[in-house]
This record gives C-alpha cells, sequence and structure tokens, in this order.
C-alpha cells in the first residue's frame, strides 16, 4: 500500500511537469522499466533511489513524504454519505460514516 502511494505521488509530480519517464530515468541514473515499476506501486524503492528520483523531479524528499502522508490520511478518512432515513420524514437526510 505505501509503496503504490508513493509511486502515486511520484508519478503526480513528473506528469505536473510534463516530463517522461525517460527524462526522469535518466537524471536519477535509474532505468526507464524500474522506474516505471516504482510509479506503478511494483517495486519498493530504497531511499536512496527515492532521493536520487526526488532529485530528479527537483523536489525535497520530505516534500514526498508529506504528499505520501496526505494521500494516506485522505484514503483512511471516514467517508460521508447522505442517506434518507426510513424512520423520519421523507426528505430528511442523515450523515453515516462509513
Amino acid at each position: 500500500m505505501l509503496r503504490k502511494l508513493v509511486g502515486d505521488v511520484l508519478r503526480r509530480h513528473r506528469l505536473r511537469q510534463r516530463r517522461t519517464l525517460a527524462d526522469v530515468a535518466r537524471d536519477a541514473r535509474v532505468s526507464v522499466p524500474y522506474l516505471s515499476e516504482v510509479e506503478r506501486g511494483r517495486k519498493e524503492a530504497s531511499s536512496e533511489i527515492l532521493a536520487a528520483v526526488c532529485d530528479a523531479l527537483r523536489i525535497e524528499l520530505s516534500e514526498l513524504l508529506a504528499d505520501v502522508r496526505r494521500d494516506l490520511v485522505q484514503e483512511r478518512a471516514p467517508v460521508l454519505r447522505l442517506e434518507v432515513a426510513p424512520q423520519r420524514r421523507s426528505g430528511d437526510v442523515v450523515l453515516l460514516a462509513a
């Protein structure tokens, strides 16, 4: 799960910069297939590789980790949904935590 979030954040930064996998992989000195696997959450990159990819993306490792934390919190947050309560008058709305 964590490696998937790390990959998602790396991909998001790369795409925001309108850069290709090949461009970032070259700057980070990793292979394109390896970086692709990291972005897809299939490979768990070492801290050294993450630092190299962050340098290639011109972001701080701490920024990567903060973004991963934010995504993790959002993923774990309870979802509120609106439902019509059957025991109440039609149209009354109740918030329920999922």
